[in-house]
């Protein structure tokens, strides 16, 4: 037991640590983002940037490898063969969905091809930035709670929950009250509005999954040993992060404005 516990803090601070590196450059990137498009408008360099963005959320975040690990065990009824079942499962259902985004992104560009909605970019990036950080916190309830830390696995996601309330709260009540066009208004403003709300209400539902995993959370429902809801939560919230990541340059930074 003390060598399994000294192993446990030798391991802890590398894997905080890693997550806040991969945010870091998540962030770094972010802000080149919003530069270039102020001052470049290459449109390819900022596509670029956000598969490099998608790539490290992917990989880090959403724990792709895991889902090529061979199974541990070839007994049903075992924990870890549902594990590897659970994942296959909870990655077909959000490439379901994705193909629901891309179609999205993919009418974005049919209809407005290189210009874009008349937004405030400053609100763009504010609002990507408060998401960005709710994934931070999202990966460190999850790093914390695979290492027995109860305590800030709840605060972690309660954190991530009051972000993910502050981004819709924004969309919602900001954003769509200054947009200089309403739903009916064009391609634009058709665009802008479906995009925004269908992320949101994918939002909204992430912050119901977070909170039920915080009351589990509460219950001692979950360990380091089996925390299965709390990956599966953590998972879809990067999920979310992923598809602005692409919908934030469509939207505030590739193109022109309208004449």
């Amino acid at each position: 037991m003390v060598e399994t516990n000294e192993l446990t803090q030798t391991r802890r601070p590398s894997g905080l640590q890693l997550g806040f590196m991969v945010f870091v450059v998540l962030a770094i990137l972010t802000a080149a983002e919003f530069f270039f498009a102020l001052f470049l408008k290459v449109w390819l360099l900022l596509a670029l940037m956000a598969f490099l963005k998608a790539g490290l959320v992917l990989y880090y975040y959403m724990h792709i490898p895991r889902l090529f690990q061979p199974d541990q065990d070839e007994n049903r009824a075992s924990y870890s063969y549902k594990l590897t079942t659970n994942r296959l499962g909870l990655w077909f259902f959000m490439l379901s969905d994705f193909f629901i985004f891309g179609g999205l992104l993919v009418s974005r560009f049919n209809l407005l091809a290189l210009t874009r909605p008349d937004l405030n970019q400053f609100m763009g990036v504010i609002i990507t930035s408060v998401l960005l950080i709710s994934s931070f916190f999202a990966n460190r309830a999850e790093v914390s709670m695979e290492h027995g830390d109860r305590k800030q696995a709840i605060l972690s996601l309660s954190i991530t929950i009051l972000l993910g309330v502050a981004f819709l709260a924004t969309v919602l009540f900001v954003e769509w009250r200054i947009a200089p066009f309403g739903p009916a208004d064009g391609a634009q403003g058709a665009v802008f509005y479906s995009m925004t709300g269908f992320h949101a209400f994918h939002v909204l539902t992430g912050i119901i999954f977070l909170s039920l995993v915080v009351r589990n959370l509460a219950r001692q429902r979950y360990s380091a040993e089996k925390h299965w809801g709390l990956e599966a939560a953590v998972v879809y919230w990067h999920f979310i992060d992923l598809v602005w990541i692409f919908f934030y340059p469509a939207l505030y930074l590739i193109g022109t404005l309208p004449h």
